[in-house]
């Protein structure tokens, strides 16, 4: 089972594409959402409703979370459950750090700004 530890090791075309599809508005309004529903996620049903969004353009919108890997999605009988694929966005917030102030001479001496 995964932890909200776990990280994906991205490499640049993994991290291009998740940025990608978080660049649109309503994207991030729905991934964050996703985010702050934790493990469990919710459905789209739930999600359309607190997002506002019309249900194709919330299917189209999720799906290139999905496609990105960012989002996973599960039928549980008649409704699809989507959660965060919290692996994945560690990765991203780690490719993103991974060379924070290496270039500055001072976070070398412990002075990080």
């Amino acid at each position: 089972m995964k932890t909200i530890k776990d990280t994906k090791k991205l490499d640049d075309v993994q991290a291009a594409a998740c940025m990608e599809a978080m660049g649109h508005p309503k994207r991030l309004a729905v991934y964050r959402l996703l985010v702050r529903a934790g493990p469990d996620g919710m459905t789209m049903g739930r999600i359309q409703e607190l997002c506002a969004i019309p249900a194709s353009t919330l299917n189209h919108h999720v799906q290139a979370l999905v496609r990105a890997e960012l989002v996973v999605q599960e039928r549980q009988g008649r409704e699809i459950r989507c959660t965060n694929n919290a692996p994945v966005m560690w990765g991203v917030v780690d490719y993103l750090t991974a060379e924070c102030c290496s270039l500055d001479v001072s976070c070398e001496k412990g002075t990080k700004k």
